[in-house]
């Protein structure tokens, strides 16, 4: 029997966002929710218990890399995922999707990508190796570890995310980037639809012989790039398919997108989908972005960047972002931001976070990464009850002009 659904709650005046909660195995999720990466099973530099601590509802992992390592079959011997990384709560893995993108090409995903006089299907990042090639049955990867070759399908990758046992996996897909050209796109978003048939059949074989696991949901993903004919097409076309009763579970949003555009696009997705289904927008965390995006309809989000910033010394506060190892900070003995209720702020102050970097201590990436993740998913959190309370403009509209004005 599934035990997932999603039941949307108060909505905003414009329709399109919402809160919800989403069912799983593992317990709910109230959204809109922001999602904690833990790429290799780990939320890097921090304690599965931190993460809960922060007030993370469920983590996501990466099926590329753990296929790679450990392998996924090591990972449904433990009991999957959440077992396996000594996680309780619901459990996200992307399909591999992205790695099509960032292996083969060489970018970062990136929001704000400045395209101007570009638009060439065979760019590459300087410096970069091509580690992935597309064609219509799927894509041919090459380590990264030990440049083995490694084939990735619809097929192959709906078997490692069930072994990898999470409650919401994502379908595979080719995700694009704002540089490749209209035709590729369309013959892209082509095959991506294709894909997702295979992923549904798939997904139905082996949940049946599965029987004995937790439901696993399943959601197709929404490319089409900048371009709204394309992206209403997939939406519409994702949300229509159904192969021999097996439908999509809820949808993701992904593909890179202009920042300046981010609602915008969102919203001509969701206009689109069904409303009683959840939808995740792919790599976010920016405060902009979540109120956009919010606003036009994404229920969930993921991003690596409150824990990759935080390696780096940078720091998230209601006043904008800063660097604790400056020397500004060296004799500060205030908290990384006043009235922060997380581990580190109500335990440490600057000047041993800044000394800490200097030292190149472990410790640095820890603390500040757990503040960094209280920051984001109180601001989600936050968001939400907006919504509940009928002032989501007004708090928006608070909460970036200080951010904004208080860069430091």
């Amino acid at each position: 029997m599934a035990e997932f659904g999603f039941t949307p709650g108060a909505v905003l005046p414009n329709g399109l966002g919402r809160t919800g909660v989403i069912h799983t195995p593992h317990g709910d999720i109230q959204t809109p929710a922001f999602i904690a990466v833990g790429t290799k099973a780990t939320v890097k530099a921090v304690l599965p218990e931190s993460v809960a601590g922060v007030g993370a509802q469920a983590v996501l992992a990466n099926a590329y890399h753990l296929y790679l390592q450990p392998g996924s079959d090591l990972v449904d011997e433990a009991g999957g995922l959440g077992a396996f990384m000594n996680w309780p709560g619901p459990t996200f893995t992307d399909s591999g999707g992205f790695q099509v993108m960032s292996l083969g090409v060489g970018f970062k995903k990136v929001l704000a990508m400045d395209t101007a006089g570009l638009a060439n299907d065979d760019v590459i990042a300087p410096g970069k190796n091509r580690l992935a090639h597309v064609d219509d049955e799927g894509v041919t990867f090459t380590s990264h570890l030990n440049g083995d070759q490694h084939r990735f399908t619809p097929e192959v990758s709906m078997r490692i995310q069930h072994q990898l046992g999470a409650d919401i996996m994502f379908a595979f897909d080719e995700c694009t980037t704002l540089m490749n050209t209209r035709g590729y796109q369309e013959s892209s978003l082509e095959r991506t639809q294709a894909w997702a048939v295979r992923c549904l059949a798939a997904h139905a074989e082996l949940t049946a012989e599965r029987a004995d696991k937790p439901y696993q949901a399943l959601f197709g993903v929404v490319q089409g790039a900048q371009y709204e004919d394309l992206r209403r097409k997939a939406a519409r076309d994702l949300a229509e398919l159904d192969v021999d009763g097996q439908r999509f579970d809820g949808f993701g949003i992904g593909g890179a997108l202009e920042k300046e555009n981010l609602g915008t696009i969102v919203s001509w997705v969701a206009e689109e989908l069904p409303f009683d289904k959840p939808r995740h927008l792919l790599g976010i965390s920016e405060p902009d972005d979540f109120f956009a995006a919010i606003a036009a309809g994404a229920d969930t989000f993921d991003c690596v960047m409150p824990s990759r910033v935080a390696r780096n010394a940078a720091i998230y506060t209601a006043d904008g972002r800063y660097n604790v190892n400056t020397a500004k900070h060296r004799r500060s003995f205030l908290p990384l931001e006043e009235g922060c209720d997380c581990y580190t702020c109500t335990h440490y102050t600057r000047a041993y976070l800044h000394h800490l970097f200097k030292a190149k201590e472990m410790l640095a990436a820890t603390l500040a990464t757990i503040h960094n993740e209280r920051f984001t998913v109180r601001l989600v959190d936050n968001i939400r009850d907006s919504i509940i309370e009928g002032r989501f403009e007004e708090f928006r509209d608070a909460y970036l002009g200080r951010f904004y004005s208080g860069r430091r």
